[in-house]
């Protein structure tokens, strides 16, 4: 082959010393023709030369072409995790939602850390993270940014070196141990204590996602995790019955909401919402009046849902803000749910809008200053609910501890109410099938109900 040869010989490092640099220059010879390479450091230059002496020594091969032994070729060729990790997260980035790329992100950053092929010359963990966790996975398909940011540069080019080849997770290789080296560490948290199981079974799920597609991109021959038995965490599947609050402690946490002055006037129908309707905070936060299809002077009104705007970080929305509005959780852009609005809230509702003179298409709950209504100001203003009407033992305990579980509440009081399950899981945004999982003790309250009722159905009739 006339691209090769083995006819290299390699001269020793110039030094050129400028008037604010200097420069150490390798030069060599490969079949007569010269080649250079300068660095900016004697230590660079030195490990440079010493690659191409051993190569020489080995009795390599060189190309005519790139003047570097062709095995260097083979291993530029080569795709490490982390420029995998990267393409991964760019297919993922466009269709995923805010915190589905928070979490995408949260479990890659976690695998590197366990793909690393050398400890040397490592930035801190810390910064280590952050050049995964804030540009690499995040501001680089945000922002469209090619470049880290400078105090992020050197950790970025040494993860560039510094990760397995996507080859090293075959089976004939390292496959096995790397994969469970992985689910270990998404098994821990950064202080080395245990992931909580439903923590660890998430990050799982995305790495086994990530090597699917490596296997679709024929960057491997089987996904290595399918060759290992792994035991997952144990995740409880079923709601805590004790952060459920009863009818009398929900209305004197609402009334202690209320006490809180006008801040307090504005948002106890927000929480209100999520007692009697069983919206989630998401949805309460970007609940419309025109949303409220109807509000009657007496009886049961109707509200229809159409959005919800999580909070999942100014790094991950489209938007750059900390909330994005997205699709119903687990619908379709575009489609809807319908809730029927409990007596009580449709009279807290029509108060709200009439006192706080809600205009037709505005938000029903804005913060303090007329903004969106943000977790730190509906947290802050639940705390001080729950210190002023629990006792000291309910309030140690994890009674209606966040917000969250004032829908727990209303899920639960419908299921021991008698409604059958579909109906509330359509009510509640919920599959069937997660409703029984979750709210399986809620509904084994009925139990001697319906033994009753299949007893009647089934007595014989008297002749």
């Amino acid at each position: 082959m006339d691209d090769i040869t083995y006819k290299v010989r390699i001269h020793k490092t110039e030094v050129y010393k400028g008037k604010r640099v200097t420069t150490y220059t390798v030069r060599w010879n490969v079949a007569g023709r010269p080649w250079k390479e300068p660095f900016r450091n004697s230590a660079q230059a030195e490990s440079f030369r010493s690659s191409l002496v051993t190569a020489a020594r080995k009795g390599e091969a060189f190309s005519v072409k790139t003047g570097r032994p062709l095995s260097w070729k083979r291993e530029e060729d080569a795709t490490t995790w982390f420029a995998f990790s990267l393409d991964y997260c760019s297919v993922k980035w466009p269709y995923a939602s805010p915190n589905h790329r928070r979490g995408i992100a949260e479990a890659l950053t976690d695998a590197t850390e366990a793909l690393l092929t050398t400890g040397k010359g490592a930035p801190a963990a810390p910064l280590l993270r952050e050049a995964l966790r804030t540009w690499a996975y995040s501001a680089r398909l945000q922002n469209g940014e090619t470049e880290p940011p400078a105090h992020l540069a050197s950790a970025v080019r040494w993860l560039e070196r510094n990760t397995v080849d996507m080859s090293d997770l075959a089976p004939d290789r390292q496959g096995p141990q790397l994969a469970r080296q992985v689910l270990d560490r998404l098994s821990r948290r950064q202080d080395g204590s245990p992931a909580a199981g439903s923590t660890a079974t998430r990050k799982r799920a995305t790495f086994n996602n990530a090597m699917e597609y490596a296997y679709e991109q024929r960057l491997l021959p089987v996904n290595p995790l399918t060759l290992i038995k792994w035991t997952r965490p144990r995740v409880a599947q079923t709601l805590d019955l004790r952060v459920v609050a009863n009818p009398d402690q929900a209305r004197r946490l609402l009334d202690a909401v209320r006490s809180q002055g006008k801040r307090g006037e504005r948002m106890v129908a927000f929480f209100a919402v999520l007692y009697y309707a069983a919206l989630r905070p998401e949805e309460a936060v970007d609940l419309r009046r025109e949303a409220l299809v109807s509000l009657p002077d007496d009886g049961w009104g109707e509200m229809r849902l159409t959005h919800a705007e999580p909070r999942s970080g100014s790094r991950w929305t489209d938007s750059g803000k900390p909330r994005d509005r997205q699709p119903l959780k687990h619908r379709a852009p575009g489609e809807t749910r319908s809730v029927p609005i409990h007596p009580e809230l449709v009279t807290l509702l029509r108060h709200h809008i009439k006192e706080f003179n809600i205009p037709a298409g505005g938000r029903l709950f804005v913060g303090p200053r007329g903004g969106i209504m943000t977790d730190r100001t509906y947290l802050g203003a639940w705390r001080k609910a729950r210190e002023k009407v629990l006792t000291p033992r309910e309030a140690a305990s994890p009674l209606a501890e966040t917000p969250y579980a004032l829908r727990h509440a209303a899920v639960s009081t419908w299921l021991g109410a008698g409604v059958p399950p579909a109906q509330v899981a359509e009510w509640a945004g919920h599959s069937v099938a997660v409703l029984l999982r979750v709210y399986a003790k809620c509904v084994a309250g009925q139990e001697e109900d319906a033994k009753r009722r299949i007893s009647e159905a089934t007595r014989p009739k008297s002749p």
